[in-house]
């Protein structure tokens, strides 16, 4: 499975991005599918996650509220829709998948195998 992350870009405060990662020639349908960060500095820290049916999401508390994540099954594309956007949500936003369940639960970043190459997200404030 090959992850393309994309749709980052910059932003002011108070706006809205929209995140895909998308599958080449393969459904993310049957993957749980996570979104993490990493900021200047920081390590990685978990955003959101949905699992493999799609019936299941999660989010940290930092963004929760804010930041919805969804798939399109057809697309092979999950999605992670950012609103109300601050300038501490500046990182680099990677997602991950793995076939069926995340082993270690859907916020672990070492229970997904296949990972995209990340796309840079900067807030003005």
């Amino acid at each position: 499975v090959q992850l393309q992350a994309s749709g980052g870009g910059l932003v002011q405060a108070g706006g809205s991005l929209r995140l895909s990662c998308a599958s080449s020639g393969r459904t993310l349908y049957g993957y749980d599918t996570g979104w993490f960060r990493q900021a200047p500095g920081k390590e990685r820290e978990f955003v959101a996650a949905i699992d493999w049916s799609g019936g299941s999401t999660y989010a940290s508390d930092s963004v929760k509220g804010r930041f919805t994540i969804y798939r399109n099954n057809a697309k092979n594309t999950v999605y992670l829709q950012m609103n109300s956007l601050k300038p501490e949500d500046t990182a680099v936003y990677y997602c991950g998948a793995v076939l069926g369940r995340n082993p270690y639960g859907l916020a672990s970043e070492g229970g997904y195998r296949y990972w995209g190459q990340g796309t840079l997200v900067t807030v003005s404030s």
